[in-house]
């Protein structure tokens, strides 16, 4: 009786540990797909040209992203089309394929920001991808192939270089922007792809990505279904610069009805949201930056603010996050009182 017990209680660990590190994966729309339970969030562009991340999870959940990625490679595997040819169709040109075509590797990996739970997968992800090169190239094209693409704004590669957030070289960027925007030169898997700069925000090097055909918006850490954002003085970010990203992504987005509907957003953490979650999200960064800027014009201390409990409110819904609400409240006081640099 105590071996079956046992073996019992061994199975129910086996299945909760499971379920722990299990990955819920989503189809949002067209060719982007949602992968949630890897760290952050990871948006997978998945197609004839390939596969493109946004964020890739732990370096622990690594293998289990792969496994994933390659579910979703073979089964969207496409069969390729051409335009008709006055009455000649690709049928006729062509005799159909036995076999459909192998599916074509991971190519680009887009961090929004340089947190282990963004990018703690780089290395091991990037490794199993290729970079198809051509037209005008620069750089050492002795190893051009051998790795997918890493792209982050400037500012995370800098970040990233000096170390100290558990960070190793093959993690880093291999290319960088620093403008107030970057598209990509051509469609993948259909579509124009945009990465915007959001200043002074989470940090200093946000990006936010813009699945333009699909009409899908990766917002990154400066929005949370599930907590409040988390605001990195030291690095830049500041709760002014969260709220102009907020509107930023809300500016960009087309609801459907009433805010609701229409642009589909991912969040850093969370569920897949709409213009309505955005604002609401936006409102709320509001209402407490106001609170503790009120408190702060009347003389009171950090301490005292935070005692008084500017988010009491919401402390239900977004609590339970990483960024606990006396923490939320500090970073509000701190980035007020040192006046991040704005929008350039």
């Amino acid at each position: 009786m105590r071996t079956i017990l046992a073996a019992a209680v061994a199975l129910l660990a086996v299945q909760a540990l499971h379920a722990q590190n299990a990955l819920e994966v989503l189809h949002i729309r067209g060719p982007i797909y949602f992968i949630a339970g890897a760290g952050a969030n990871i948006t997978a562009s998945v197609g004839p040209d390939g596969v493109l991340l946004v964020d890739t999870g732990t370096d622990q959940m690594s293998a289990r992203v792969i496994a994933a990625l390659d579910d979703l490679r073979r089964a969207t595997v496409p069969r390729e089309a051409a335009p008709a040819f006055g009455n000649l169709s690709k049928s006729r040109l062509e005799p159909e394929r036995a076999t459909p075509p192998p599916p074509k590797p991971l190519r680009f990996i887009i961090n929004t920001h340089p947190d282990i739970a963004h990018m703690g997968g780089n290395a091991k992800l990037a490794a199993t991808g290729k970079t198809i090169t051509g037209g005008n190239v620069a750089g050492d094209l002795g190893d051009a192939g051998d790795t997918s693409a890493l792209y982050a704004h400037e500012n995370v590669m800098l970040r990233m270089a000096r170390g100290g957030n558990g960070e190793s070289g093959a993690m880093l960027p291999t290319d960088t922007y620093f403008t107030p925007y970057l598209k990509f030169s051509h469609y993948f898997n259909g579509e124009g792809i945009q990465i915007n700069h959001m200043p002074n925000a989470y940090t200093d090097g946000d990006s936010m990505v813009w699945f333009r055909g699909s009409d899908v918006i990766v917002a990154g850490d400066v929005f949370s279904t599930t907590g409040y954002p988390p605001i990195d003085v030291a690095r830049g970010g500041g709760v002014d610069g969260v709220i102009e990203a907020l509107n930023d992504i809300l500016d960009i987005a087309f609801p459907e009805f009433r805010l609701e509907g229409g642009t589909m957003i991912v969040p850093g953490h969370g569920a897949i949201s709409d213009s309505a979650d955005v604002a609401y999200y936006r409102d709320m960064v509001t209402k407490i930056r106001d609170r503790v800027q009120a408190s702060m014009k009347k003389g009171l201390t950090l301490q005292q603010i935070q005692a008084s409990r500017p988010t009491r409110d919401y402390d239900p819904r977004y609590a339970g996050g990483s960024v606990q609400p006396e923490q939320f409240v500090e970073s509000i006081y701190r980035s007020l009182t040192q006046q991040p640099r704005g929008r350039s």
